[in-house]
């Protein structure tokens, strides 16, 4: 009835790019994550309901679970933009200490199997709908150790674009202030000059003026950065 193929890890780039991540893809990878978990649960649920005979629970049952494997394998592989496995945490997280992959393939098959044999009034039926009984919980501990990490490295990215935003500020105040030095030294010859120096003396003006819009767009990044 469902079915999911052998999964293999993501290709590598052969150029070494990193994959793209920004709040928008960690926002839709956390979101996919917690999808995994709460399709589980409809799997589950209208598997039972199946078990008892009421209609459309079945089918139910077999689309909460097409969108729980669309979605392990959208974020084991990246689809649409998304990157797929792009760390080590959840290369271990998925085949490694918490090896959620493999927990995730068995609650699939599982499923499968047990949806199968309640439509087909199996023998096994009853005994395939309790081991996914039992297995609801302990996947749950799993899909919420993966939805951790994704959270976790959104708040490393989200860091790691603050300290860099940090650094280019003091870059560009450390430019401002030359340009207001240079601007100071400019308006000091151009008064000299007397005539011959005043349209000097507005661009020397501009240049202040700059440098003033500068540092109010310095300090609302700074501002917006820290709250």
């Amino acid at each position: 009835m469902h079915s999911l193929e052998t999964t293999t890890l993501p290709k590598q780039d052969k150029s070494g790019a990193k994959p793209r991540l920004s709040d928008d893809v960690f926002g839709t990878l956390i979101n996919l994550s917690g999808q995994r978990r709460f399709t589980s649960q409809r799997v589950v649920l209208y598997a039972v309901l199946a078990s008892l005979g009421q209609d459309g629970a079945i089918e139910a049952a077999g689309r909460a679970l097409t969108l729980f494997r669309d979605a392990h394998v959208t974020l084991l592989e990246g689809k649409g933009g998304l990157p797929g496995i792009f760390c080590d945490q959840l290369q271990d997280a998925y085949f490694g200490s918490l090896q959620g992959d493999k927990s995730i393939r068995d609650f699939i098959h599982l499923a499968a199997c047990a949806l199968d044999a309640i439509k087909t009034e199996a023998r096994q039926a009853p005994a395939l709908l309790n081991e996914l009984l039992r297995s609801a919980t302990p996947l749950l501990v799993v899909l919420n150790g993966l939805t951790l990490v994704y959270e976790e490295q959104s708040k490393r990215h989200a860091m790691t674009l603050k300290k860099q935003l940090l650094s280019m500020m003091t870059d560009i105040k450390a430019i401002a202030k030359q340009a207001r030095l240079v601007s100071f030294d400019a308006q000091i010859v151009a008064a000299r000059a007397g005539d011959a120096g005043k349209e000097f003396s507005v661009v020397a003006s501009r240049l202040t003026e700059i440098t003033s819009e500068i540092d109010n767009l310095m300090h609302e990044a700074l501002t917006n950065s820290t709250a």
